[in-house]
């Protein structure tokens, strides 16, 4: 079992940044693979990125450039740091555990979501 609670979001004005974390609890936090996903109202839920056990990081090609995703073992945390944010990021974010995939159903824990929401 793992637990997860991100954290972080807010409103932002679009080119501005944030940074979202995701704590883990429960199994070792550095055997798993983690992935960030979002879903916009009225939209199904999509792929952001993910990061490997190694650190090795893939992107959806939309945040590519301008979203990072990194991993602290020691503090259970894996992170998205959003820089040049636009209005289309608006969404609630959720990270996911145990999974390195651009399929959502790959994973098998979620967190709660944290809503971010670009606007001016």
């Amino acid at each position: 079992q793992v637990q997860l609670v991100e954290s972080g979001g807010g409103l932002v004005q679009p080119g501005g940044s944030l940074r979202l974390s995701c704590a883990a609890s429960g199994r070792t936090f550095s055997s798993v693979a983690m992935g960030w996903f979002r879903q916009a109202p009225g939209k199904q839920r999509e792929f952001v990125g993910a990061i490997r056990r190694s650190s090795a990081t893939y992107y959806a090609d939309s945040v590519k450039g301008r979203f990072t995703i990194s991993r602290d073992n020691a503090q259970n945390t894996v992170y998205l740091q959003m820089n040049r944010l636009k209005p289309e990021d608006t969404a609630v974010y959720y990270c996911a555990a145990d999974g390195f995939s651009t399929d959502f159903r790959a994973y098998d824990y979620w967190g709660q979501g944290t809503q971010v929401t670009v606007s001016s």
